[in-house]
């Protein structure tokens, strides 16, 4: 009788320590319920301000496009340049008319063309300065330098050449008198960059199209990689 009423007794007390346990397990399963689903609809809601973001950029892009093409598609053959709709490039890819073979002076020609572009060009792009990060003169040049220099010799001799005449093409255009409004806006935001050989034409067969890797191109990158950075907090 007695040790029915001990062994009574400590499956009692048993049961008095497991149920707060299985009661905190159940607390903390809900908790980590909680958590997940918090965390999930957190990351819907980044998501969805993602997507924001890039269906912003696209029409963005996509107005771009439209607004330089309505004003320059009759200029674009007379001058030999050519705008990429997908990364908003014009490029001005005659170097007969840009530049002498090797030098970084502008022909009279090329001053002739940008001084009747950059100016309509920052017209056009002047709505959309909120969402422009930079716009970049980008200089590129054949693989080619002189029959005696090895490949990576010539790389840094185009390099230092497509730094010099992108410089030559920027400080060209921000002196014309019809951009001196936008002049603070140039500085904080337009850049000179010399891209050597790093992307050149190829033609048909895969090989080195030498005349068309000799170019200039203005280049318009949008903001949308820093405003999805501030919403992932990066």
């Amino acid at each position: 009788m007695g040790s029915d009423i001990f062994k009574s007794t400590s499956v009692d007390q048993e049961q008095t320590q497991w149920m707060p346990v299985s009661d905190l397990m159940a607390g903390l399963m809900m908790v980590f319920l909680f958590i997940s689903v918090s965390m999930m609809r957190y990351a819907l809601i980044e998501r969805d301000k993602i997507k924001e973001v890039a269906v912003a950029y696209q029409e963005t892009q996509v107005a771009i496009y439209e607004a330089l093409l309505s004003e320059f598609e009759d200029d674009f053959k007379k001058w030999g340049a050519e705008i990429d709709k997908d990364t908003l490039n014009i490029t001005f890819q005659s170097p007969e008319i840009n530049f002498a073979r090797g030098s970084v002076r502008l022909t009279n020609q090329y001053e002739t063309i940008l001084s009747d572009f950059f100016p309509r060009y920052m017209m056009k792009l002047e709505p959309f300065q909120a969402a422009i990060s930079e716009i970049r003169v980008e200089g590129h040049t054949s693989s080619r330098w002189r029959l005696e220099t090895n490949s990576e010799e010539s790389y840094f001799k185009n390099m230092e050449l497509s730094q010099q005449r992108t410089r030559a093409v920027l400080r060209y255009v921000y002196e014309l008198p019809k951009v001196e409004i936008y002049r603070p806006w140039i500085k904080a935001n337009v850049a000179a960059v010399g891209l050597s050989s790093s992307k050149l034409k190829l033609d048909s067969n895969g090989q080195e199209d030498v005349n068309t890797s000799r170019r200039v191109t203005f280049r318009v990158l949008t903001n949308a990689d820093v405003q999805i950075k501030k919403i992932l907090n990066i």
